[in-house]
């Protein structure tokens, strides 16, 4: 294809499907259309960070402080002294990687004694450690079930579960959005072994599975269950063990799933549930086999992380006062936030390259969001994604909603 002057007639769908005889011919139109992006006030990749990801954060040193709502650190503890001095220890202690496969020579005391504390945390008999949370979904996932098998996730599940679905070649049935009579029917269709799999928090939505509602369908139908806890886990929950102790259906759960990076301020992923079923994950996961294991320095500050997760609940309430104080000042302007209940808020636009612009008077405006768009959400879903942090300042967070406010109506984008 060969995209016109006006960038927003386009997508990142226009750029999967070419014609031409050079493999490579649709990589120039692609940058064309990208560049042309920049007019619209806006570089669609190279927005860089020069600070680390705290409540405000700058794009280089000469530029504005910005209010940072794109940072998923929602406890805030990617940079908490403790956790860097951790991070420093292991650093020299282990040295930067662990220069092997878990399966090989990778797998340090360190990355045990952490695997076995989240299982702790979990209230589970083992963890299994992976480097992304992606690689923890298509390596437990394409474990877990084969050719044979159904897995029935929610429609709004994130790409890595689909994307595990396929590497595992399994029947894969999508039923709509927290709706419990489709999921029923999805199961009711479905002969033979089956693996549900629904997420915690939605990310782009910010809702929640009904939980205890899918556990009893399930058990109904004989189906295994699997919770995605990427943005759950350390939020929900008295102890911060996430929607599965929300509901109360810890032991009714199969494969808990969750990542590292969200509320712990690492990177990383795990899976966690019985011994017997992480011996197997262990043993086929080709995403765990074939990768270095986590990078010890990581690995000693997601440790003290995961303490003082632990030890600090107030960290907790302080963020859950926090999306308070945010909906309350983001709805008193006016702003679409869908259906979102979490710390999660979609900031509804539905233009969808037409939010570039508007992403650009944000950050003009002194706000730090991303634009959101196809193929991440439905055509004309575009949105920006707000994630409160416990270490937001609840002033600024109403400044932030404020400025949001602004933007928009200028925009003319109304609820």
């Amino acid at each position: 294809m060969e995209p016109t002057n006006d960038w927003k007639q386009y997508d990142l769908s226009h750029f999967r499907t070419t014609t031409g005889d050079d493999l490579f011919d649709v990589h120039d139109h692609f940058a064309r259309w990208s560049n042309g992006s920049r007019p619209g006030g806006y570089d669609l990749y190279l927005q860089s960070l020069s600070t680390a990801p705290r409540p405000q954060v700058k794009m280089g040193e000469d530029r504005q402080s910005l209010l940072n709502l794109a940072s998923y650190n929602y406890l805030g503890l990617s940079y908490r002294p403790e956790v860097i001095a951790a991070a420093t220890e292991a650093l020299g202690r282990y040295g930067l990687g662990a220069a092997g496969s878990p399966h090989l020579s990778g797998l340090l005391e360190l990355h045990e004694e952490f695997a076995r504390e989240l299982a702790d945390f979990k209230g589970v008999e083992a963890a299994l450690l992976f480097p992304s949370g992606y690689s923890a979904n298509i390596g437990a996932i394409s474990a877990l079930v084969g050719t044979n098998d159904w897995v029935i996730a929610d429609m709004n599940a994130h790409a890595s579960i689909v994307d595990g679905c396929v590497l595992a070649q399994a029947k894969l049935s999508l039923f709509r959005h927290n709706d419990m009579h489709s999921l029923e029917k999805r199961l009711s269709g479905a002969s033979g072994r089956k693996l549900v799999i629904v997420e915690g928090v939605y990310s782009m939505d910010g809702d929640i599975a009904p939980l205890d509602e899918v556990v009893a369908l399930c058990k109904r139908h004989g189906a295994r269950v699997m919770v995605d806890e990427a943005h759950s886990a350390f939020v929900y929950g008295e102890h911060g063990k996430g929607l599965v102790e929300h509901f109360g259906v810890e032991n009714d759960v199969d494969v808990h799933f969750g990542t590292l990076s969200k509320s712990l301020g690492g990177m990383g992923g795990y899976v966690a549930g019985s011994r017997s079923m992480i011996d197997y994950v262990r043993a086929y996961a080709r995403s765990q086999v074939f990768s270095c294991a986590l990078s010890p320095p990581v690995v000693g500050g997601l440790h003290e992380a995961l303490r003082i997760a632990r030890r600090e609940p107030e960290l907790r309430a302080r963020l859950w006062a926090n999306v308070a104080a945010m909906r309350e000042a983001l709805l008193a302007e006016g702003v679409d936030i869908g259906e979102s209940t979490s710390q999660v808020i979609p900031i509804m636009v539905r233009q969808d390259n037409g939010i570039f612009p508007i992403a650009r008077e944000l950050e003009r405006a002194g706000v730090y969001l991303n634009p959101i768009l196809y193929p991440a959400v439905k055509r004309q879903q575009s949105r920006f994604r707000v994630s409160i942090s416990a270490a937001h300042d609840p002033a600024d967070l109403r400044n932030g909603a404020r400025i949001i406010g602004r933007v928009l109506r200028e925009a003319g984008v109304t609820r």
